[in-house]
């Protein structure tokens, strides 16, 4: 599937109506973005089952401040709504791959219990 260009008209939608989706935080200026950008791309032409999004900040600065983006390239990743995942920095073939089969293996209920659960009673 080709990456889709996130922007603030379709991100909401795009992000609730997807189970797994990873976001490209970006800018043409950027030397390690473009860098990433062939990497992002075969891995998104590898997962099928996955959105591949691409934010390009200098466009969209709005989603980018929003997500308080400092530094890119930034990687996020979201499951079921949840930010599992956001750091900046290219990942090399080897490292996105890692990350995906990470984001797939978490238990998404686990998640969701913890996070309906008051801080103190997890302590």
């Amino acid at each position: 599937m080709p990456t889709v260009e996130l922007t603030k008209e379709n991100f909401e939608k795009t992000v609730t109506g997807s189970e797994f989706v990873l976001i490209d935080f970006w800018a043409g200026w950027c030397g390690p973005c473009r860098m990433f950008g062939p990497v992002y791309e075969k891995a998104s032409e590898r997962h099928q089952d996955i959105v591949f999004g691409k934010v390009d900040t200098e466009a969209q600065p709005e989603l980018a401040g929003a997500f308080q983006i400092s530094s890119i390239p930034t990687l996020m990743a979201v499951r079921d709504r949840t930010v599992l995942y956001a750091q900046p920095g290219a990942l090399p073939p080897q490292a996105l791959e890692e990350l995906i089969a990470t984001i797939r293996s978490v238990d998404m209920n686990d998640v969701h219990r913890q996070a309906a659960t008051p801080t103190a009673a997890r302590n």
